[in-house]
């Protein structure tokens, strides 16, 4: 490909290259350039990819794309390189992201649910859908593994060119506030995007709430109609941000476009009605917990506002099912319950063991642990809560990365020390998960934290396989 179609409406500065120059590929890592390719240097979280330009030259990079470079370099600067990434993706793909209605859900907690029930819904009435996020990429049916909610510009836009040759109308993604921060998402047009909810989490990388919230608020500088939770208060805020047309969502303010009624949660399911100024309908969906009522909403304005019926939504949803690691039940035949749940921040944390409180008959045993390398403020914070709604709790590992396991426990117990609720520290989660097992007793729920849909743990650079489901079924068969 031509370096100048790669280079199209792009706000370049310098050029130092013949545009009629042949490109092979396109990197952003240096370690994977090969002759004839274009190198992008982007500049990253942990490390700058200016500094890999020489290393690109020596391996054969035909262009380098940059912000800064040396006289002798051949390069185009540009004002943005990670903007440029994301175009030089969108022109080599032919724009695919223009030929799909793009959904984008961003929010602390509830983005991953949300997404599989907008593509459940989108399905019902016909489309072939792809998606985006956490747990895994989808086209349509067919599964693709990830490594990072949303993934890096250029492959975004290969993922978006497969979905588009593979029939997809629809793409619905979770919109990290990494990715928006670090435009990933540049120049993606969102038909429609969607604000769950802002709590703590990723203050490594923001440092503090407000610039947390005004990276979430970016979305809505990017899509046509925006669908906003009234019942968290960071949606005022983000509202005034906003450049496009708000439609929000309430549980518990009737003023709200889209609002929820006559809610009832059950141990196995969610039922509720709904209405908005034209439409009303009743709800049912099995899927356990009041934020699965505020995650339906989400889907639902979503749905509305791509013009789907509140009717058609509600009938969709009746065989909507739970996602992996999300409130998921390991089945046991045994008289007490096994969850497994992705909690990993302290709103998170607090969400599921309500959720689980409200249909356990005996008592909640929870088991958690805190990630590694992340913002250490919230682990004393998911001690605290957990031993206010727990009646056991068993401190543990999560991904403990290049962190001491023992020290982020005690970073955890913390918050807990002046709780009545008793607790143990095993800093081994396999015989963490085994001890809960081994206490419980009849009505009793047992809820797995942190993981969720992980099968794997990851210490020092190096993941670990570790399926808790494997680890449970290994307990019952020993």
């Amino acid at each position: 490909m031509k370096l100048a179609k790669l280079l199209k409406d792009i706000d370049i500065l310098e050029n130092r290259l013949d545009l009629e120059t042949e490109i092979s590929n396109v990197c952003y890592d240096s370690r994977n350039v090969k002759k004839g390719d274009l190198f992008v240097a982007i500049r990253g979280y942990a490390t700058d990819g200016h500094k890999y330009i020489d290393k690109a030259l020596e391996q054969g990079a035909a262009a380098i794309v940059c912000e800064q470079a040396q006289e002798n370099i051949p390069a185009v600067i540009v004002k943005n390189s990670r903007k440029a990434l994301a175009q030089i993706g969108a022109n080599e793909f032919d724009n695919p992201a223009q030929k799909l209605k793009m959904i984008g859900i961003t929010g602390t907690n509830g983005k991953t649910t949300t997404t599989y029930l907008v593509k459940h819904v989108l399905e019902s009435v016909g489309a072939k859908v792809g998606l985006i996020g956490t747990n895994q990429n989808m086209i349509g049916d067919e599964i693709l593994e990830t490594e990072r909610t949303t993934p890096e510009s250029y492959e975004l836009q290969a993922l978006f060119d497969k979905m588009v040759k593979a029939g997809c109308t629809y793409c619905v993604m979770e919109v990290s506030s990494h990715s928006l921060v670090l435009d990933r998402v540049y120049g993606v047009p969102f038909e429609v995007g969607a604000f769950t909810n802002l709590t703590q989490d990723h203050l490594d990388f923001h440092h503090t709430m407000e610039e947390y919230r005004k990276a979430k608020a970016i979305l809505f500088t990017m899509c046509k109609k925006g669908i906003l939770n009234m019942d968290d208060v960071a949606s005022e805020k983000i509202m005034l941000d906003a450049t496009c047309p708000i439609i929000t969502y309430s549980a518990h303010n009737d003023s709200a476009d889209l609002v929820a009624k006559n809610i009832e949660l059950h141990a196995d399911s969610v039922k509720f009605d709904v209405s908005t100024e034209n439409e009303k309908a009743s709800v049912n969906l099995g899927i356990p917990g009041q934020f699965t009522v505020s995650n339906a909403l989400t889907a639902i304005g979503v749905c509305n506002a791509l013009g789907i019926s509140l009717e058609k939504i509600a009938d969709a949803l009746k065989t909507a099912h739970g996602v992996k690691g999300r409130v998921e039940v390991v089945k046991t035949d045994t008289d007490y319950t096994v969850l497994i749940d992705y909690a990993h921040s302290p709103d998170g944390v607090e969400n599921v063991l309500k959720a689980v409180r409200g249909f356990t008959k005996g008592r909640v045993i929870a088991l958690f642990g805190c990630g590694g390398d992340r913002d250490r403020t919230k682990r004393p914070k998911m001690g605290a809560i957990a031993a206010s709604l727990a009646d056991y709790c068993i401190v543990t590992s999560d991904n403990p990365r290049t962190e001491d396991p023992k020290l982020i426990i005690d970073d955890i117990i913390e918050g807990m020390k002046d709780s009545k609720t008793p607790y143990e520290v095993i800093v081994s989660r396999p015989e963490a998960i085994f001890s809960a097992l081994k206490m419980a007793k009849k009505d009793d729920t047992i809820v797995l934290m942190g993981k969720g849909h992980e099968t794997y743990q990851e210490i020092n650079h190096v993941k670990h396989h570790m399926d808790e489901r494997e680890i449970v079924a290994e307990y019952f068969n020993k």
